[in-house]
């Protein structure tokens, strides 16, 4: 039962995620049939699982919430502004119990009281008397009493407890697929279901049980005919709502009861048997169909922690490739041995497999927006401003551990947008501002990492307050000349806050440094801008994958380092480049009618005192997510290759211009630069501005 229970609250995570798209596409007018439809198939299967587990709460809420899509997709009930922001609450609820019966608790019944009161007043009339059980935060479902079978071969009548009606009576046969038992239903519950159609008789097939020690154990047996009085009249569609969950799991066929031939009165049809005027084609394909495997799924679901570790391997499968590479560089052989032959072969295996691998671990951040959804409609409605949300590109594929770790820092960063960012709708209308302020979160691809872009039209950055502030703090002097971009990092001191009463949104000065600290934790960068009225937009750069990058290996001051080649644009070899020296002693690089910055790589990590003469040196021109560019000068380029990713945090401390550490062919370590703390900031000069003499990859080695 706990892998069942695991699965189904796997599938209830799917199946949240599609509501949540189908709300999105009805707020912004795109909701058509379908996508009621596939809401309100969403909500009956969360429902029906839900039931199968005995799991009251969600069942009562679920089916209240599952009567007002019902409403919506039958035309009874427009899909407005009102009622969709009660879909959206009335989704957020559902999520929430449905956590909540992951761990086994259930939610205090006054917590969603007043939404599922709505949601009963929203579908009035429409579906009184039909909830299950009653008021499900009130009254338990009836408890369950098995229905023994008998030798005789049939079920106790469940007419007997009931008055007879006299009306057309339905029949129907049912033979459940050994799927249907291994998803955990049972049919018992379906029989139950039908109990509310009417007079219900139900009676067991035993011609086919064979003895218990020659029983197939994996192949049910039994089947079923049911007979149904109903109460009112009943079509073919009510009874196959009951069976719609376990739709594709079971033979079923529903049609009029009608009189047996004489004197086989107590005889059960033969279940999914073709008629005899039925073509010999027909036959076979009924037949045919009735044996015909289940179709199977195309996915599975596996452990991440199998996934970690297989991409552990591929990384030391990387490694060793290039350890075994090294170890024939340093032999002497003959080029006809075919070596190089077999050796080219393994690193184009090796390569595919991390590249089929590092697939296995992308997700679409898809669910991490919608998780954001709420995130914006419970801190507007806390601040008491009207915001929406839009998102661009929420089919770009993330690491799935970068996804998780991206949750905490989004959330500071729409609490803030809001809060802070967005203005009240008295003062948009003053504005000219549409009431209703507008969050974007955006993704994208670009450069090999993966950018998320979060921007609100509010009023912007109030850089003279944020100024202002500061000093009072002690951050800065009164005399520091600070560019509009040197304002706006203050933002990302820990402690800063510029709300002068605590709330439960802000003042406590925790927010955009937490942001800053979990992306660099994750190997990536936090960038901010502003305009006084329009807004401000907090871009976030990362890797593609935490595991393994493309780097070029070059040697400076005696140490070999890595240097990412996402940013690199192009490589100047000694001689070509036109240089010029400053009145400072800065050199620039001429380049297309630009002069760019050069920085001596081992003079800014602190490997050599001074820069060298650039006369022997290659340049290696990279550019940032900012689009400023640098031209870092190195003393040798060695060659290309993959390089697996070792984080220094946890094992070190985080080194100034440095983002990580990879094992080279060799059994040394070599790091990797952060290429963008080499590109000098208009003003400030280069990010790197400490030195750290002693670093070395030896260093880390011994």
């Amino acid at each position: 039962m706990n892998d069942l229970n695991d699965m189904f609250f796997q599938e209830c995570d799917d199946l949240l995620e599609g509501l949540s798209s189908g709300l999105n596409n009805l707020e912004d007018g795109g909701g058509d049939a379908e996508t009621v439809n596939s809401m309100f198939r969403a909500v009956h299967s969360i429902k029906g699982g839900a039931g199968a587990f005995g799991l009251n709460q969600l069942v009562g809420f679920a089916h209240a919430l599952e009567n007002v899509l019902d409403d919506v997709r039958a035309g009874k009930l427009t899909a407005d502004e009102t009622v969709v922001a009660l879909l959206f609450t009335a989704g957020d609820h559902l999520s929430d119990l449905v956590d909540a019966a992951r761990h086994g608790n259930d939610l205090p019944p006054e917590q969603g009281a007043s939404i599922l009161s709505d949601l009963k007043s929203v579908s009035g009339a429409t579906h009184s008397g039909s909830e299950p059980g009653g008021d499900a935060a009130k009254e338990e479902p009836p408890a369950f009493e098995p229905m023994a079978l008998t030798v005789d071969g049939g079920l106790p009548a469940l007419a007997d407890m009931l008055s007879p009606v006299e009306s057309e009576p339905l029949t129907i046969t049912f033979k459940a697929h050994p799927q249907l038992y291994a998803n955990g239903h049972d049919p018992a519950l379906l029989f139950r279901g039908l109990e509310g159609l009417g007079n219900l008789t139900v009676e067991a097939d035993l011609s086919t049980v064979v003895p218990l020690r020659d029983a197939p154990w994996s192949t049910p047996s039994l089947s079923w005919k049911i007979t149904i009085r109903p109460d009112d009249l009943v079509d073919e569609a009510a009874v196959r709502e009951i069976f719609e969950f376990v739709e594709g799991l079971c033979d079923l066929e529903i049609g009029a009861e009608t009189a047996p031939p004489p004197g086989d009165a107590d005889s059960v049809p033969a279940l999914a048997a073709p008629s005899p005027s039925a073509a010999p084609g027909q036959a076979t394909q009924a037949v045919a169909a009735k044996n015909a495997p289940a179709a199977r799924s195309s996915t599975i679901r596996v452990d991440l922690q199998r996934v970690d570790r297989l991409i552990n391997l591929v990384g030391e499968l990387v490694i060793a490739e290039a350890m075994l590479r090294q170890s024939m560089d340093e032999m002497p052989h003959s080029a006809n041995t075919g070596v190089d032959d077999a050796m080219s072969q393994l690193k184009q295996l090796s390569g595919a497999i991390q590249e089929r691998v590092m697939a296995i671990r992308a997700q679409p951040v898809r669910s991490l927006f919608q998780r954001m959804s709420r995130i914006v409609r419970e801190t507007s409605k806390e601040a008491g401003k009207s915001a929406r949300l839009v998102t661009i590109g929420d089919a770009t594929e993330v690491d799935k551990t970068v996804t998780e770790r991206l949750v905490d820092p989004l959330t500071h960063m729409i609490r803030n947008a809001i809060d802070h960012g967005l203005e009240t709708p008295e003062q948009r209308r003053a504005a000219g501002k549409d009431e209703r302020g507008t969050v974007t979160l955006e993704a994208a691809h670009r450069s090999g990492r993966v950018v998320i872009t979060l921007r609100d039209d509010g009023v912007g950055i109030n850089r003279a307050r944020v100024r202002q502030i500061a000093q009072h703090k002690g951050l800065i002097r009164p005399e520091d000349d600070l560019t509009d971009t040197d304002i706006d990092n203050i933002l990302f001191r820990p402690g800063f806050s510029t709300v002068d009463a605590v709330s439960n949104l802000s003042g406590r000065g925790v927010g955009m440094d937490v942001v800053r600290n979990e992306i660099q934790s994750l190997g990536g960068r936090v960038t901010l801008q502003s305009e006084p009225g329009a807004g401000t937009s907090v871009t976030i750069s990362l890797p593609l994958t935490l595991a393994v990058l493309e780097g070029m290996v070059v040697r400076v001051a005696d140490q070999t380092l890595i240097v990412p080649t996402s940013p690199l644009r192009e490589m100047l070899q000694p001689g070509q480049a036109r240089i010029h020296t400053l009145c400072d002693g800065d050199r620039v690089l001429a380049l297309n009618d630009e002069l760019v910055p050069i920085t001596d790589l081992g003079a800014a990590l602190g490997y050599r005192a001074d820069p060298v003469s650039l006369d022997l040196q290659f340049l290696l021109l990279i550019e940032g997510d900012s689009g400023h560019r640098s031209a870092l000068a190195v003393d040798t380029i060695a060659e290309q290759r993959e390089v697996v990713i070792k984080g220094l945090e946890q094992n070190y401390e985080s080194i100034p211009g440095i983002a990580a550490a990879t094992i080279l062919g060799n059994g040394k370590i070599a790091l990797i630069v952060d290429t963008d703390q080499m590109i000098p900031v208009p003003g400030k000069g280069s990010a790197v501005n400490r030195p750290v003499p002693g670093v070395t990859g030896d260093a880390l080695h011994a």
